[in-house]
């Protein structure tokens, strides 16, 4: 079928499509997953890109070190606790009526240092990539020397010769923005209209030019790319399509992974790990995803999260469309309070490759995400962004599905007992304290009427 089949004939094929017209949050737990040993295949990556992306990271710590005093405590590596949730899982398995088992945790990439959110591992990583190959090329770095040397005023004026430009909804724009303007280049972003002020306003604080747009991300992408095509000495990241974006992204599951490890954290077929990772465009929980798939093989279950007004990876998938369909398309606004995740129409590279590797898909309301800030604040006292929450009532759509996704992977009681439920949290910790208490008022009204 395509997109000129009428939609009724759409809603005959795929009667999920009711719901999610509807705005219904739903879940569809992925009929197509394959053993992860042949899934794999479909990404055009190895093993070997992600221990580059690493070892890359490990070269410029020095340098972040020296910038970024936040990274001081981590000497220079960027990365976020990951921190236990037992007072939230509890409360939420009573209200779903489900029995406490396994854990609740929270990979709490709302504390990155330097931009706040998931984005400073993709965002920072792909413009570090593009300093250092212009360095070595340039002769300002050669093999072996300290990367700390890039903070000087020599290496700023080399770097301003040159420009980046990136089409964001906001936290991606801070990543990018705020590590190429603290390297020199000139930065522009351009900004979505759903984008908050605030985040606007700290880029123009950092030096970073800011361009502001009445449509939605896919304008200020489209906008980003004809910069970049129009000036030979500026890079485009592309959040649709970028390879490096998405290894950036891929070093955090070996981080995870000895995370896991010191906190005596089994994770094999006994001990499932399910991942449940907030979604936009794709890119970020598309490249966690795949690093994960790579260290834990079938062991690991990654779940992606998106409100129900802009649910454009599922409606990709779903239909076998892709990036060849919008959320537009079947009528449904794009408009949600979760702006990192406000995105009509998915990335075609990550649904495309990834279409065998991902478990399952739901959609949240607003209403919820902010009841679940809320709830997040009242029982753990951690506070996120609205979009950072949709990750957390993944494990109950896992525990609750009735689609034999459970059965299908031999998920029975004794494993589920035993499985580690971990929501990615994504961003927040940048969010101004009068923005964050209205959230939370707006969630505590919510809870009250529950």
């Amino acid at each position: 079928m395509t997109l000129d089949t009428p939609l009724d004939q759409w809603l005959h094929s795929h009667p999920l499509l009711g719901q999610l017209t509807r705005l219904e949050p739903l879940s569809w737990f992925n009929p197509a997953l394959a053993p992860t040993a042949q899934a794999l295949g479909d990404v055009p990556l190895t093993r070997a890109d992600v221990d580059d992306a690493s070892a890359r990271l490990d070269r410029f710590a020095s340098y972040l070190r020296a910038v970024f005093p936040e990274t001081e405590a981590s000497a220079g590596i960027i990365e976020s606790p990951l921190l236990p949730l037992p007072h939230l899982h509890a409360a939420l398995c009573a209200e779903a009526n489900l029995p406490v088992q396994g854990a609740l945790w929270l990979k709490a990439d709302n504390l990155l240092p330097i931009s706040g959110s998931i984005k400073a591992r993709g965002g920072i990583y792909e413009v570090l990539k593009h300093a250092e190959d212009l360095a070595l090329a340039g002769g300002l770095l050669t093999p072996g020397m300290a990367y700390s040397t890039l903070d000087s005023d020599a290496a700023r004026a080399f770097f301003g010769q040159y420009s980046i430009a990136v089409g964001s909804t906001g936290n991606l724009g801070l990543s990018i923005g705020i590590m190429s303007a603290r390297l020199g280049f000139k930065a522009t972003v351009h900004m979505s209209a759903d984008a908050r002020q605030w985040k606007k306003d700290r880029l123009r604080a950092c030096g970073v030019e800011v361009i502001e747009y009445a449509s939605d991300y896919s304008v200020a992408v489209e906008q980003g790319r004809q910069q970049a095509e129009a000036d030979p000495r500026c890079h485009f990241v592309d959040d649709e399509n970028s390879l490096n974006l998405f290894l950036g992204y891929a070093v955090a599951a070996r981080r995870l992974q000895r995370q896991l490890q010191a906190a005596d954290i089994r994770v094999d077929a006994e001990h499932p790990l399910f991942v449940y990772l907030p979604c936009g465009v794709g890119g970020g929980p598309g490249g966690v995803a795949f690093g994960l798939k790579q260290r834990f093989g079938d062991a690991v279950h990654c779940v992606f999260a998106e409100p129900t007004h802009s649910p454009c990876m599922l409606l990709g998938v779903y239909t076998g469309l892709h990036d060849a369909v919008s959320v537009y398309d079947v009528g449904i606004d794009n408009r949600t309070a979760a702006d990192g995740l406000a995105v009509g129409r998915p990335s075609g590279f990550v649904g495309r490759s990834l279409q065998r590797l991902i478990d399952g898909y739901y959609t949240v309301s607003d209403a919820q995400l902010f009841r679940l800030l809320a709830q997040m604040e009242a029982t753990e006292g951690y506070r996120l962004e609205p979009s950072a929450m949709a990750g957390l009532p993944g494990f109950v759509q896992v525990l609750q599905e009735q689609q034999g996704y459970r059965q299908r992977l031999g998920l029975n009681e004794q494993r589920l007992a035993n499985a580690t439920h971990l929501m990615w949290g994504t961003g927040g910790s940048m969010v101004p304290d009068e923005e964050m208490h209205a959230y939370l008022a707006q969630g505590r009204k919510l809870l009250a009427g529950h």
